[in-house]
């Protein structure tokens, strides 16, 4: 079957985990970890609320049964979606069984031109009113359709109690952060996870202007083709289809997509343009306007971008003394929406608990009963975070955390070895990267993002050691830890390197080499534990891309993201870098062309790289170290490739 068959999954779950029923929907009602907790029932019901310019929204209302005329008031928790609102007893009694033990109104919307509701669906749509101005019925956005419908549900809802709650993952989780912005004075809380903040710089559709072909080009056609969302699926391998299609425009003119609205900004518009830059979320927070929980994964496969950018544009403006006025982050061992999942696992890798119940018993279901109910449990400070390698749970006054750690550099060395200790000779790694043979990013076939037997949803935890046998890539190692080693924080690429072709791609991994006599079947297996693209040509500017000078050593400098791992004793740690990621990210020609997105394909040609691992050309990771890591280290004098302690 060709590639561009699509099919229509039967009952269209949302891939990106929409809504706080649709991650559970086919779930056991109990599931609360190894304590059961018993089902409450709910009544499910619909209603399509107008909203300022006369276009009508669906809602799905579940509700506890008989709350309508007895009882106390409830609280209304909402998520709104452009996956298809469902909602019923059991979805929200096994999606989230403490909080339908306490009792809400849990609310499902259709946004607008979506399923049941009316008007045009426009992807991610900017916020287009002034805030504090909604005067103008045609300036209508996610903000203002949310403040309509909590004045309809306040005002037809019985037995409300005058407060609004609203979550949701992924795209929901950006409705949810719409929902904070001018928002409506009943909405009490938010909690954005995984939300699509900036799509161009980190989430979806680019990573620092890599185009994402494959997730791209599966999303559009799923959510711009019709009111209902389409599932991509086909029965070949995407590297062989991307390949042979040469560049993205011959592919979406394959596919017959490039017409749909999205598609045609990605074929005319690949650089940060005023379009992109419209759609990004993080640029319009300022102080937190109501208690924001931004949540994330480790590992998330879509949206880890997203998380940390809101998190931090909001916390530089917060009342912290306030906690109306307050963002918390909570970051876990998880891909994305994982931590509704009540598994220990992710993949093949083990955390020893199930961490998703921890999270959702301690830090969600409490910060919405505090907002929502004035109920005492919530003591979060600011930061929760799984630390993974030491599998347990961290708390920090903020993120990255600044007591108790201290900056430090892990240097790409000599005979590619790695370690806390400044090069001290002149050293250079070389790779030919190839165009014609680019590096799968996951082991072969690869399937369509959500098709069947997909690797997609673990792929950021699989084995790397099918890439490290590869010679068009550079990977620095170093020794089996003496002790415990922790990585904390925003790690940060800072490579000097060159190249024989005008432009590139740049990929860097650190990963956890685990020993040969590791347990449970875990035996050299080597682990991503913080990785990320960067398109050379927009090395000076995201706006406007330059070639690169063949040849000339230039300064590279990105974010991987966040981590908080521990290296264990016994473990190595390994940085690795390449050129390809295929086909995730479209390849680069390594030739400068004006628009990669339609090179010709005279101009891909092979490059060779060289990584710089010099006392002028020092090519490094910034990390965080425990404060314990390098006092140790500085006590014992130590001059070998890496120490610490923990």
């Amino acid at each position: 079957m060709a590639y561009r068959s699509l099919a229509v999954a039967a009952v269209a779950v949302s891939c990106l985990l929409p809504s706080i029923v649709q991650a559970a929907a086919q779930q056991p009602a109990q599931r609360a970890g190894s304590t059961e907790v018993a089902a409450r029932p709910y009544t499910r019901t619909e209603a399509m609320v107008p909203v300022r310019d006369g276009v009508k929204l669906h809602l799905v209302i579940v509700r506890p049964e008989g709350s309508e005329t007895s009882g106390e008031p409830l609280p209304i928790l909402m998520s709104r979606t452009p996956y298809g609102a469902r909602g019923s007893s059991e979805g929200v009694n096994g999606s989230k069984p403490e909080l339908a033990q306490s009792g809400y109104i849990f609310v499902y919307a259709d946004i607008r031109g979506k399923y049941g509701s009316e008007g045009q669906f426009v992807m991610n749509r900017p916020l287009l009113h002034v805030p504090g101005n909604r005067t103008d019925p045609k300036l209508v956005d996610e903000s203002s359709d949310t403040y309509d419908t909590v004045e309809w549900m306040l005002k037809n809802l019985p037995n409300n109690n005058g407060r609004v709650g609203v979550l949701g993952v992924s795209y929901p989780g950006f409705l949810a952060m719409m929902a904070g912005l001018d928002h409506h004075p009943s909405v009490k809380a938010i909690s954005p996870q995984a939300p699509m903040t900036d799509i161009w710089m980190g989430d979806d559709f680019f990573h620092n202007g890599a185009f994402r072909q494959t997730y791209g080009y599966d999303y559009v056609l799923q959510l711009e083709r019709a009111k209902d969302d389409q599932r991509v699926s086909y029965n070949g391998d995407t590297y062989e289809y991307f390949l042979k299609q040469g560049n993205f425009a011959n592919a979406a003119a394959d596919a017959k997509m490039t017409e749909l609205p999205t598609a045609k900004r990605f074929l005319a518009e690949p650089e940060y343009s005023p379009f992109w830059k419209a759609m990004a979320v993080q640029t319009h927070l300022q102080k937190p306007e109501v208690p924001t929980l931004e949540t994330g994964g480790w590992w998330d496969q879509e949206d880890m971008w997203g998380t940390q950018a809101e998190y931090a544009a909001l916390h530089a403006h917060e009342d912290s003394s306030d906690p109306k006025h307050k963002v918390y982050l909570a970051l876990g061992p998880w891909n994305h929406g994982g931590w509704g999942s009540s598994s220990n696992k992710l993949g093949a890798i083990d955390f020893g608990q199930p961490t998703g119940v921890e999270y959702r018993k301690t830090i969600e279901a409490p910060f919405f009963e505090l907002h929502l109910k004035d109920k005492k449990g919530f003591d979060l400070e600011d930061t929760a975070s799984f630390r993974t390698g030491s599998n347990q749970w961290q708390h920090y006054a903020q993120w990255p955390p600044k007591v108790g750690f201290k900056p430090a550099k892990l240097y790409l060395g000599e005979n590619n070895t790695l370690g806390f200790s400044a090069p001290k000779a002149s050293y250079m790694a070389k790779y030919v990267s190839d165009p014609s043979n680019p590096i799968p990013y996951r082991e072969r076939p690869i399937q369509s993002t959500y098709g069947d037997k997909s690797t997609w949803r673990t792929w950021l935890v699989s084995d790397q050691r099918f890439v490290t046998s590869r010679k068009d890539q550079a990977s620095f190692t170093s020794p089996a830890l003496d002790r415990d080693t922790t990585v904390t924080g925003d790690i940060v690429a800072d490579i000097f390197a060159a190249t024989s072709g005008t432009d590139g791609d740049w990929v860097v991994k650190l990963i956890d080499v685990y020993p040969d006599d590791a347990p449970g079947g875990m035996g050299g297996y080597q682990l991503m534990i913080v990785d990320e693209i960067f398109r050379g040509r927009y090395r000076k500017s995201f706006e406007k891309p330059e070639a690169i000078k063949a040849g000339e050593v230039q300064e590279y400098k990105w974010s991987l993201h966040g981590a908080d791992h521990t290296f264990l004793k016994g473990h190595k740690m390994m940085v690795q870098v390449q050129s390809t990621w295929f086909p995730l990210y479209d390849r680069n020609p390594q030739t400068f062309v004006p628009n990669i997105m339609s090179a010709p394909l005279s101009s891909y040609k092979p490059a060779t790289i060289t990584v710089y691992a010099t006392p002028k050309y020092p090519s490094h990771l910034d990390v965080l170290r425990p404060d314990a890591d390098v006092t140790v280290e500085a006590r014992t004098g130590s001059s070998e490739p890496v120490s610490g302690s923990n």
